[in-house]
């Protein structure tokens, strides 16, 4: 006799799941249909009432889990395909899961404790995620290793030309003069201090936690001769105390932890001088602030905190800082990561050979997860202009086209093929 799925799971994605056409083969092998029947399917089969029951608990986790180990595989679609259903129906779900919105709101209660970020947790964080393997990201990043959101200005864009886009959309926004010092919390592996000294004649320091990316930064500017104008060192941003001329961090401000956002914006303005321009690119959350994801904090990013901004200006204004521009990037980023999967996909057997199966399918969830939170729900990303002053950028934001028109243009030409590693 084959045994229907466990009552409480049915029951659930019945209620939630209206539109769309989701597959279900339970334990047993049977196959329990939910939807309208529309649009492509989105087939999983979960291979254990052990993975069933924990999934019934605590999807947000236990779903990806049992991706990662192969308790739950796919037989039609993938992540993507799963998440497109599943949130284009949570508005038609008034009530959703009870038993989720209980585990969510117990999360929500802990929000602080798991975001105090001191100066030692910082660097533990930072390390679990971007001292991985410099190849691994190489897989799937651009050719400058920009591991941030990019700037598609045309459709047509390729990762390259897009990320090339972003830097000059910060650089324009900096308002940089030959020769000013510019500070870059959160380097990376340089790409965006290599370009701010190579094309706006900075003189750039760039700080980061990250001892993988601070390697693979200066041997960069060594190479490129341009080490007397750019210099990276492994610092943390409280502890700098010189002042600058300009202040950029681009993808480090999700790291600072909601307990520390007073902490940053104080410090950057008692480093930013009296006429000094800051540019802060961050993703963020269109709606009241939650609790981070149980997975991207178990798995992928530990401290890490996607504000709304109605928890950052407040910091701003404490701090003393003046807001001269917001800009709203809203599909951005799920363009940046629909690239990143589709080249991880390309050379997802060498990532298994750094690692293993289970990891290649947890970074799968993780960009197929955060493309879809970028699509369908509420995630984008925000650039903030910041000054001392209300006399330092023009009046208008026509200074940012024409940054852009005095340099050489980025040609319009059909996406490239992926990298090879």
């Amino acid at each position: 006799m084959v045994v229907a799925m466990n009552t409480l799971l049915q029951r659930t994605l019945e209620r939630v799941i209206r539109n769309g056409n989701l597959l279900v083969t339970d334990p047993e092998g049977k196959v329990n249909r939910f939807g309208d029947g529309s649009g492509p399917p989105a087939h999983i089969v979960i291979h254990n009432s052990r993975a069933e029951w924990a999934i019934t608990r605590d999807p947000m986790l236990a779903f990806p889990e049992s991706y990662m180990s192969g308790e739950v595989d796919f037989l039609e679609g993938d992540v993507l395909r799963l998440l497109s259903v599943v949130y284009n129906n949570i508005g038609l779900s008034i009530h959703g899961n009870v038993l989720t919105r209980i585990i969510e709101g117990t999360r929500n209660l802990f929000k602080r404790l798991q975001q105090i970020n001191t100066a030692v947790r910082a660097k533990e964080n930072v390390h679990r995620h971007y001292d991985l393997s410099g190849e691994l990201y190489k897989l799937f990043l651009d050719e400058d290793m920009q591991y941030s959101c990019a700037y598609f200005e045309r459709p047509d864009m390729t990762l390259e030309e897009a990320q090339l886009a972003k830097k000059r959309h910060i650089a324009a926004k900096l308002l940089i003069k030959p020769g000013q010092r510019v500070l870059d919390i959160g380097s990376g592996w340089g790409g965006l201090g290599l370009h701010l000294a190579r094309h706006c004649e900075a003189d750039v320091l760039g700080i980061t936690l990250s001892t993988e990316q601070h390697a693979v930064a200066v041997e960069r500017a060594r190479v490129a001769g341009v080490d007397k104008h750019v210099r990276f060192e492994l610092t943390d941003y409280r502890d700098l105390t010189e002042p600058f001329d300009r202040i950029v961090s681009v993808g480090m401000f999700e790291h600072v932890g909601v307990n520390h956002f007073h902490t940053f914006f104080e410090q950057c303005a008692k480093l930013l001088k009296k006429d000094g321009v800051m540019v802060l690119h961050s993703i963020g959350r269109n709606g009241p602030p939650i609790a981070t994801g149980a997975f991207i904090r178990k798995y992928i990013f530990p401290g890490g905190y996607i504000p709304s901004m109605s928890e950052v200006l407040p910091a701003i204004e404490k701090a003393g800082l003046m807001v001269n521009d917001i800009e709203i990037l809203r599909f951005h980023y799920a363009e940046t990561l629909k690239a990143w999967q589709e080249r991880f996909q390309a050379h997802r057997d060498r990532a298994k050979e750094i690692y293993d199966e289970r990891f290649c399918r947890m970074w799968e969830f993780y960009l197929a997860s955060s493309e879809a939170a970028f699509r369908w729900q509420e995630l984008m990303v925000f650039q903030i202009q910041l000054t001392h002053r209300n006399d330092v950028v023009p009046l208008t934001r026509g200074y940012i086209d024409q940054f852009s028109a005095s340099r050489p243009a980025i040609p319009s030409r059909a996406p490239a093929s992926v990298n090879s590693p």
